[in-house]
């Protein structure tokens, strides 16, 4: 289970990272805007709250793929601590995002379940 909970919060981090380039830094480009349903005077006037955000998911990324390292290394105190609080932020924005704007259900399901279901396997792995 330790494997599939590895392999479910890093596909979690790199929907992150992704996450990041997107908000940080592709913010204003048409594609970006179509993704997430701003005008181009929306994307302009909100690109510094984008870049900050972007960078809370990078940050919550690097905290995911630092606690994997812990895991496969056997240092399973600190990487279960660091993947819980990495994904667990990860998956607790998704239900933030999903109360805060029920349109952004899809966006929060799809932010939400790779670090639902990784901690879940987690928790099996640490249990066994």
């Amino acid at each position: 289970m330790l494997v599939v909970s590895l392999v479910l919060v890093g596909i979690a981090a790199l929907l992150h990272v992704y996450i990041f380039v997107l908000e940080s830094l592709r913010w204003t480009e048409p594609a970006t805007r179509k993704t997430f349903g701003t005008t181009e005077l929306e994307a302009e006037t909100t690109r510094g709250l984008a870049y900050n955000q972007g960078f809370y998911n990078l940050f919550l990324a690097i905290g995911t793929i630092v606690g994997m390292v812990f895991l496969i290394a056997g240092s399973t105190g600190i990487g279960a601590a660091l993947v819980f609080a990495s994904a667990g932020s990860m998956l607790l924005a998704s239900l933030v995002l999903i109360t805060s704007d029920r349109t952004k259900a899809r966006a929060a399901i799809v932010q939400g379940t790779a670090p639902l279901l990784g901690l879940i396997a987690l928790v099996i792995a640490l249990a066994v």
